[in-house]
């Protein structure tokens, strides 16, 4: 009994000592996360109720910060819209092409590597250099696809200089430069379809169509959801490229009548140029607000069309 005993003291006193290191060990990552993350979060959410300008202390002022986004602020309306309609437009494009593009590159044919290579590339690419490349190819008077277009006989806009253009061309850029990464996930959840499920569907004289419809789709449609879910917050979140294509023009870092005031340009310009930092830090919490809304309305109605294998199976 006596040695029972010591062997259980000591067993609890091993697991005590390994929980002691595994704190250690992640001590430093614990820290961080409350000290970079948790902390910011907390702050930004005080400054939301404040007019802070960095220089003088924050002063409370209650809901007015949101009072004036919501009732006064035009621009607040306009950056809104802005990114609504990018976001409309940018992601079923991207969730179209870069599915069509991953059921290209899933087919076994010679150098498939190379060209999926070819397709991933420009993900890769630094955004500051996306910028300067697009800044190029749209220019209005010597721009690669100016050019092109001219050749043809066709119209030639001013892709990045005039208003109605701005947003369809920062979505044709977002394609190029996203479209990779996008096509990856996509190929990885078909390279996961079981085969056996088209094999047998040959065998009941299924075509190409019936296959897609009832089975590519069905099984993918989790994967469709993943992106669907991350093109909804990345596209409340564009900034890089926007700053990056307009500011080394000196048109300012919203294109031509503001017409690419997006959600976060304008935060920044409220939070960097202005020093609005209370109005910045609430603007913020109405973009986390709106961006929690969408994601749970996504959940909420994922049942009626996403297909899970395990849930059916159980």
């Amino acid at each position: 009994m006596a040695g029972g005993i010591a062997k259980s003291g000591g067993f609890r006193g091993l697991r005590g000592r390994e929980s002691l290191d595994g704190l250690l060990f992640a001590g430093p990552a614990i820290l961080g996360l409350l000290i970079f993350t948790a902390y910011p979060i907390i702050y930004s959410f005080y400054l939301s109720f404040t007019e802070y300008n960095i220089i003088s202390p924050p002063r409370f002022v209650g809901l007015a910060n949101y009072e004036q986004m919501l009732l006064q602020d035009q621009l607040f309306r306009t950056s809104l819209k802005a990114t609504l309609y990018y976001s409309v437009v940018s992601i079923p494009a991207s969730l179209i092409l870069s599915f069509l593009v991953a059921l290209l590159m899933n087919q076994k044919v010679r150098g498939i590597a190379f060209y999926r290579t070819i397709w991933y590339l420009p993900s890769l690419v630094p955004a500051a250099a996306g910028a300067a490349l697009w800044r190029w190819i749209l220019n209005r008077d010597f721009g690669l696809l100016n050019i092109m277009l001219g050749n043809l006989g066709l119209p030639t806009p001013g892709w990045l200089i005039e208003p109605r253009w701005t947003i369809p061309s920062l979505v044709m850029i977002g394609l190029w430069m996203g479209l990779g990464s996008t096509m990856l996930v996509f190929l990885a959840g078909l390279q996961g379809v079981p085969t056996h499920l088209y094999e047998a569907a040959e065998i009941d004289g299924a075509n190409f169509w019936h296959k897609f419809r009832h089975i590519t789709i069905p099984m993918m449609s989790p994967i469709i959801f993943f992106n669907l879910i991350l093109g909804i917050i990345n596209s409340f979140q564009v900034f890089t490229i926007v700053y990056l294509i307009y500011t080394p023009t000196g048109s300012g870092s919203a294109g031509p009548s503001d017409s690419a005031l997006f959600y976060m340009v304008y935060l920044y310009r409220n939070a960097f140029q202005y020093f609005k930092v209370g109005y910045a830090a609430a603007l913020s919490w109405v973009l986390f607000l709106i961006i929690v809304v969408l994601t749970y309305l996504m959940f909420k109605f994922q049942h009626r069309w996403v297909y899970y294998e395990a849930e059916r199976a159980g």
